[in-house]
C-alpha cells in the first residue's frame, strides 16, 4: 500500500486527477488508473494525468526529438486505464497543474512545449486560461456512418485527425441533439481501428456572429464516455462545420459544449494549416489516495 498525492482539475467540466512524478518512477498500470478514475469507487474523472520528464519515459524520447524543448511530457490515460495521444483540455489544465507545482515558470503571452503521445504540442498562458495549438489537421477521406442510442437512422460522419481521431455528426436541430443517449459508444461503419471520438453538432442561427462561428456539441470519448467537454473534439467538430460550410467560412469559431465555451483558431504554420483551442483551466482540490 502507496499513498499517492494527487490534484483534481477541469477545462469546461471535463475533469482529470493530475500527478507529479517528474523522475518517472511512478508508472501506474491500467487497473490503477481505471480505479482512480472511477466516480463511485474512486476519485472520478475523465482522465488521469501524470507530470513526467519526457526524458524519464520511452515515449518521451520521439518528442525530444522532434523537439528538444518539450522538457515535460503529459502522461494521459482515459478513464478505463487506456492510453490517449493527446487531449486539449487536458493539457490546459496540465500547464495549470506544471505552474501550481512550480515545476514550471510561464507568464501570460509566454510559450512552452509539452510532449505527448500525439506529438510536441506548444501551450500559451492567456489572461483567462490557455491557448494549445494542436498542429496540423486532415480531414479523412470516405464517408462514416454514425449509429447513436437517439437517432432515428444512421448518420454520415466526418473523420478529422488533429492528433487524434475523431468523427463529426451534423444533426437537424437542438432537440435531436438532446435527445441523444450516450452512454453506449456510438457504432462506426467503417469502425475506426484505434476507435475514435464521436462529436454530434448543431449550428448556431445564425451560424457566424461577428465574424465568429458557433456550434453547439456533445460528444462521446472513447475510453470515457460522455463527457462534459472534448478539447479536441470541440477543434474536430469546428473544423467539421467550416468544411461543410464551404468558402468564406470563418477561422475563428466559438463551441458550446455542457460544461461551458471554448474558442477554435485556425491559422497558417509555414504554409500548414493548423487550429488552436483555447479555453479556461481550474485546479479544485488537493488529495492523498492510497493505492
Amino acid at each position: 500500500m502507496s499513498i499517492l498525492a494527487f490534484t483534481k482539475g477541469h477545462g469546461t467540466g471535463n475533469d482529470f486527477v493530475l500527478f507529479a512524478d517528474p523522475d518517472g518512477e511512478r508508472a501506474l498500470d491500467e487497473r490503477e488508473l481505471a480505479a482512480i478514475s472511477d466516480r463511485h469507487f474512486g476519485v472520478g474523472a475523465d482522465g488521469v494525468i501524470r507530470a513526467v520528464r519526457s526524458s524519464r519515459l520511452p515515449e518521451g524520447a520521439a518528442t525530444l526529438d522532434e523537439d528538444p524543448a518539450a522538457e515535460w511530457f503529459m502522461d494521459y490515460h482515459n478513464a478505463d486505464g487506456s492510453p490517449a495521444e493527446m487531449c486539449g483540455n487536458g493539457i490546459r489544465v496540465y500547464g495549470a497543474f506544471l505552474l501550481d507545482r512550480g515545476l514550471i515558470d510561464l507568464e501570460v503571452g509566454e510559450t512552452i512545449t509539452i510532449g505527448t503521445r500525439g506529438g510536441v504540442r506548444h501551450l500559451t498562458r492567456t489572461a483567462d486560461g490557455f491557448e494549445v495549438d494542436l498542429g496540423a489537421w486532415f480531414v479523412a477521406e470516405g464517408e462514416v456512418r454514425v449509429d447513436a442510442d437517439g437517432l432515428d437512422v444512421p448518420r454520415p460522419g466526418l473523420a478529422i485527425g488533429v492528433g487524434n481521431p475523431h468523427v463529426v455528426v451534423a444533426l437537424s436541430d437542438e432537440a435531436e441533439l438532446d435527445g441523444l443517449e450516450l452512454g453506449r459508444a456510438p457504432e462506426l461503419v467503417p469502425a475506426a481501428p484505434q476507435g475514435a471520438n464521436v462529436e454530434f453538432v448543431v449550428p448556431a442561427e445564425p451560424l457566424v456572429e461577428a465574424g465568429v462561428g458557433r456550434i453547439r456539441m456533445r460528444v462521446h470519448e472513447r475510453g470515457s464516455g460522455e463527457t462534459l467537454s472534448c478539447g479536441t473534439g470541440a477543434a474536430a467538430a469546428a473544423l467539421a462545420t467550416r468544411h461543410w460550410a464551404g468558402q468564406g467560412a470563418p477561422d475563428t469559431w466559438s463551441v458550446a459544449v455542457p460544461g461551458g465555451v471554448v474558442g477554435v483558431r485556425v491559422f497558417e504554420v509555414a504554409g500548414e494549416s493548423h487550429v488552436a483551442l483555447s479555453g479556461p483551466a481550474e485546479l479544485v482540490f488537493d488529495g492523498a489516495l492510497e493505492l
